[in-house]
Parts: C-alpha cells; structure tokens; sequence
C-alpha cells in the first residue's frame, strides 16, 4: 500500500516538474507576457492578494508543494520495509549516467548527469536571451524615436534589462544547494556538501550576469544624461538605489569567494558571505515582492534551514570520551538518541566556544548508526589554526585536566542511502584524513555482515599517508569501547602507503589515550533537528507556515493596502508593501519552525530521561598499542579484537591505483574516494574510461 501511494507521489511530483520547466521555458515569450500572464492575473487578482497572488501561484506554490510532497515521500521511504530495494533499482538504471566524463578543468568532476542538466540549464539561457532580445529589438526604432535617443542607446537599455531578467533564472536557483535538510535535494540524491559546487557555479553566474546588467545601465544613463537615475529610490516601480545596494553586497561576496581568498582567509570569506541577507532584502526592494516570487521559493526553503540549524546550535552536546592519538588527531564521541539513524560518509558541524565562539568546521562522522546506537563519533585532525589548538587541549590534558568540554552541533546531513550492498566489492582510496568517511563505510559493513543473511562486498581499503605515525589513524577503525559483532565475517583487506618514509621510523610518541569527561545536566544528546520523524514535521513547517503566510498577507491586503490603492499598485510604496511582506514571512517561519523544534526537543528529553546514563567518571586509560607500524603485522592493537585479514604497510612509493582499480574482480565495483584534489582526479580517470564497465565512482569530498 506504501508502496504504491510513493509512486502515486512521485508521478506527481514529476508532473508539477514539467509544468514548472514550462513555465520557464515559455517565460521569455510573448505568448505567456500577452496572454498566459494576463489571464493568470484575470483570475488570481483579488482584494486578499492583489496583483501578488499571480507570482505566488505560478512561481511560489510549485516549489514549495514539491518540497512538502517530497517530505511526506522521504518519509515514507523510511518507514517502508522494502525502501532499499527501490533505491537500488534506481541506482542501477542511473548507474551509467552517474560516471565521471569531465575529469579536470574548472568545474572539477562532473558526471554525465550533471553535465546533460548543465547543459540544459546553460540552453534555457540561452533561449532566455534570444527570445527576450528578440521580442525588444523588434520595436527599437520606435522606442528610440520616441526617447529621442540612439537606436544603439536604445539596444544598450533593453540590453541592461534583458540581463537582469536572465540574472533572475539563476537567481532562482541559488540557495537549493546550500539548504543541507532540503527535501528536495535528497529527492533528487544529492547531499549538502556535495551540492555546493553547484551554488558555486550558479554565484559566479549570477554575479557576472549582475554585474553586466548594472554596468550597461550606468552606461547608458552616462551617456543619454541621466546619471542622476544613480540615486533615484523610486516609491513605484524599480528602485535603483536598492538594486546598487544588492550589487555592492554581492559583489563583495563575490570577491571573497574565489579559491586563493576563501582558503587562506576563511574568517573573511565566512562573515562577508552573511551579506546575503542585505543582497536578497534589498534585491526584493529593487524588484517588488510580487516579482521577487520568481527566486522566493528557494530563499524561503534556505531560511527554514538556517533557523531548523540555528535553534539546535543553542544546545551543548554532552561529551562523552576523546581519544588522542599520536599522529595529532582525536576522536570525539558524543552522547546520541538512540533513535537517530544517519548513512556512512555523513557530516556534521561542530562549534567548541572553548577555541571559537563563532566558528563552525564540518566533520565526516565516524561511527555507524546502527553499531553505534548510543554514541556518535568524529575524528579531527589538527591542521589549520582551530583544529590544532582542540588538539593541543587534549594533549595537554595531563597536565591541566579537563572535566568537560562545551561542544553545540548542527546535523548529522548525509544521504538518504549509500547502497553499499549493491556491489560485489568496494574499493575506498583515502589520503591522509580522508579515511575518516571509510571508516564509517567499514563500520556499517561490519554491523550488517554480522546481523544480515544478505552477502556483503569485499572491502579493500587503500589509503596514503605521509608518516608512519599517521598510521595510527587505522586504530580508530573500531569504536574506544569494542564491539561483540563478528569481525571474521568481514572480508576486509588494508593497503596502506608510507609515501614520505622508506623503513617504518622509531617514535618518541606517547601511546593512544582515551580519556572520559563528566557529565553535566544540562548537556543534550545528539538528535536530530525535528526528532525521529524529522522529514514529516519539516513538510509540516513548510506548508503551515506558508499558510500562515498567506493569511497575514490577506489580511494586510484586504484591510489595510487595498482601500488604498485599490489592486493598481500606483499609489502605496512598493518599498513598504516588500517590507510588510518580508516581516510577514520571517515571522510565519520563525513561528511555525520554533513551535515544531520545542516539540521535539520536548519529546527528546523525555526519551532520554527513560535511558540509563553511561558510567562516565573521569579517568585516562591507555590503549595495549598505538599504531600498526610493520608490513606483516595483524590488526591486533585495533581496540579489543582482531581483522583475519592482514594489513600490508608499504614504505616510500605511492599506491599504483589503476593496476589495483583494473585488476579488482565483479560486475559491480563501488570506488569510494576521499582524498586530496588529484587522487579524486586520477580515480575518476580510471572509472571513466571506455574499457571500463565496472567501476561506479563515488566521491566524497569535503573541500571545495
């Protein structure tokens, strides 16, 4: 019954899609300004929405009804038995498109899906500039006799507007990518962190195409002598003033943004990106609401998300244990809800005020939902500025104890389904930290090869590292307490490269500590944002407070806007009807998602009042052995248990990845890849040539 409901939503869901694209296809024509839009407004315009309602219903509803749909379909999928089974259907139907076909260059990876749809968005501008530069030109002469001016002057303006309507279409687009518990980014399989390259692509175009459209405007006034237009803020119509204001913001987003700035000054990147805020305010000034309904749906998607990630950043997490290893990293381990389930590779977001107020760091989590069902785990290894001084404030713990550490958190956010069964074996190919998402990956294998009659895939893990000491990291593959699973039925092989060392090298190293911290009362566990029915109560925020929304907008308009303009929308201000609007929608979000989150939070500390608390006197214990340091050792000194399987440590080369990746046996080979820019590269070369069918590329990259 679930079963046939879900694709009932879907097949819904696909047919909102294609009158939506058509909307944006047929969008620059005359047919929809003449007649579609018209007609739309003949039978939308009333005294609740006035000439509001038109935008709303043709830009606004579409989106956010498949937002809320696709909540109530994910949910779905988690409660249904059979879930996996579908996905993994669709994984094999999609499995081709998914190869990588362009490897370098300045898009990085992109695989043939992402290339295709890049390739129609591309087309729908296109088309969007033909059509709108076709529709203007054919009634230049007279405009410009009209205006007294050049017919170049004339092209030149209906230039500057052809830019800022197709600036909208990439606009209306921007902020999909960078909600992280976006329903409908996981209805199409995409993660946050994998969909940041797309906000990235989609900024560089709306700022070039911004940038155009203002520049031919202050050209045009230049030279038609109307450079006053400069500091005109009209009470009707376009304001000038407030589209310069967005530019100006955007274009210092803009300029921190790029890869040399962002990397090397991450702080100035970080608190400039928060001028977004003034770009959209003023950028809905600039337009009208009404017009503003064209990028509104993925802005009020986005400010959902941000406020859902805000109220969970006011709890302190409860620290349970931290293990210090000698290679300059640590695992931090958490206390959870036992119910929270999250997939291998997923992230999250920790801030320790301790080091940082106000910086956040992604982390990949560790541990497996299901091995793991009291604790969450993260390792991080100390690199830049922050990390090192969290390192340092364990490793000095000897010295000047500490009994707990204040840590708040956003998420875990990660797929829907990694699919790992699917395969017949998996390869992981890590450098450095990036083995932290394979340990996840390896943890959740194990649980189901213990608890599962389904046969699992062979594990091969090859990772690089630069010192022997990082080696070290491999002894975080087990969680600090042990497991009582049945390592043995896990075919796991390690190939291990030492690329900076040629023999393995004496250390003068403490051995791997683990130490416990107090609790503290009013630590929370870990949860997720909205509870255990977390995709539910998000579709419930979106469409309660679009109602909500709505309503006050109806109320305003008809009791307040309407006796004095009467729907002619040339005598109140649209600056202050846009301000009205925007207060109204903050207000309805910000109720609807604080009164759902306190729910739930309600709901958490009453499961977490019903379980016992961990022992957790403070203490440091130190592990039998630190590290896995020659080639013919077993993992023996893996806490409390031992892998069949041997590790093979190999001492000053690199690992030879497409003779391994070639010589790999299956029809299906999932290739995990985590690593440095030109491993993922070099991975992605292979999996994409010709001759190979078998290798399905998967990367997990957390650096863009």
């Amino acid at each position: 019954m679930k079963t046939t409901i879900g694709s009932m939503m879907m097949l819904l869901l696909m047919v909102v899609f294609v009158g939506y694209t058509m909307i944006w296809i047929m969008m620059p024509t005359n047919t929809y300004y003449l007649h579609w839009l018209p007609d739309i407004h003949a039978k939308t315009d009333s005294t609740y929405f006035g000439q509001q309602g038109a935008g709303i219903l043709v830009y606004t509803f579409p989106v956010l009804f498949t937002a809320t749909l696709g909540c109530l379909l994910l949910h779905l999928r988690n409660k249904t038995a059979d879930n996996n089974n579908q996905r993994y259907l669709l994984s094999l139907v999609f499995s081709s498109w998914k190869r990588p076909v362009l490897v370098k260059g300045p898009l990085g990876i992109v695989s043939w899906i992402e290339l295709s749809f890049l390739a129609m968005f591309i087309a729908l501008l296109v088309w969007s500039i033909s059509s709108y530069l076709h529709g203007m030109f054919a009634t230049i002469t007279l405009q410009a006799a009209a205006k007294r001016e050049h017919v170049w002057q004339a092209k030149l303006e209906s230039t500057a507007v052809m830019l800022g309507l197709v600036g909208n279409i990439c606009l209306a687009f921007l902020f999909f990518p960078v909600a992280r518990g976006s329903s409908i980014l996981q209805l199409v399989g995409l993660t946050s962190e994998a969909s940041i390259k797309y906000h990235i692509w989609l900024g560089h175009l709306v700022m070039t195409i911004f940038t155009a459209h203002g520049l031919c405007y202050l050209i045009y006034w230049a030279c038609t002598s109307q450079i006053s237009q400069v500091l005109k803020w009209e009470k009707i119509g376009i304001s000038n003033v407030a589209g310069e204001v967005a530019l100006l913001a955007g274009l210092a987003m803009w300029a921190t943004s790029f890869p040399r700035i962002r990397r090397k000054i991450f702080e100035l990147f970080f608190y400039t990106h928060h001028l977004y805020i003034v770009f959209v305010v003023f950028f809905v000034f600039h337009v009208g609401f009404s017009y503003s309904c064209i990028m509104l749906p993925a802005f009020y998607l986005f400010i959902i998300d941000r406020l859902l990630r805000f109220l969970q950043s006011q709890q302190r997490i409860r620290l349970i244990s931290a293990r210090v290893l000698p290679c300059e990293a640590v695992e931090l381990s958490f206390s959870k809800i036992p119910g929270l389930g999250y997939s291998p590779t997923s992230m999250m977001f920790l801030n320790v005020p301790a080091i940082f107020k106000i910086q956040w760091h992604p982390f990949t989590i560790t541990s497996s939902s299901n091995m793991d069902p009291d604790t969450l785990s993260v390792v991080i290894k100390s690199k830049g500025s922050w990390t090192r001084s969290l390192y340092q404030k364990f490793a000095s713990s000897s010295t000047c104890p500490i009994d707990r550490l204040g840590v708040s958190v956003e998420g875990p956010y990660g797929p829907a389904s990694n699919n790992l069964l699917r395969h017949d074996t998996i390869v992981m190919v890590s450098g450095g930290s990036g083995i932290t998402p394979m340990i996840s990956i390896i943890r959740e294998l194990l649980y189901q090869a213990s608890g599962s009659e389904k046969k699992t895939p062979q594990i091969l893990l090859i990772t690089a590292f630069k010192k022997s000491l990082d080696l070290t990291l491999l002894d975080l593959i087990l969680p600090a307490s042990g497991t009582n699973l049945d390592i043995s039925c896990l075919k796991l092989q390690i190939e291990a490269y030492v690329t900076r060392e040629n023999q393995p090298a004496a250390h003068n190293k403490k051995p791997l500590q683990t130490m416990w911290f107090k609790p503290d009362p009013l630590d929370s566990a870990v949860s997720a944002v909205l509870g255990q029915n977390s995709w539910l109560w998000l579709g419930v925020i979106i469409s309660v407070s679009f109602i909500i929304f709505l309503m006050l907008m109806g109320i305003l308009t008809q009791y307040y806007i309407y006796p004095i303009d009467h729907n002619s929308d040339l005598i109140y201000s649209a600056s202050y009807r846009s301000a009205l609007n925007m207060l109204l929608l903050c207000v309805s979000i910000a109720t609807t998602a604080t009164a759902v989150f306190l729910w739930n939070k309600k709901q958490n500390t009453k499961e977490m009042g019903r379980i016992q608390d961990i022992d957790t006197q403070p203490q440091i214990a130190t592990s039998p052995s630190a590290g896995i340091y020659n080639a013919d050792r077993e993992l023996e000194s893996l806490p409390h248990q031992s892998f069949v399987q041997t590790t093979n440590v190999h001492y000053g080369t690199r690992p030879d990845l497409h003779r391994i990746l070639l010589n790999c046996e299956g029809s299906s080979i999932g290739v995990f890849v985590s690593g440095p820019r030109k491993m993922r590269q070099e991975v992605a070369a292979i999996c994409s040539s010709p001759s190979v069918h078998n290798l399905h590329y998967h990367s997990m990259s957390f650096s863009w």
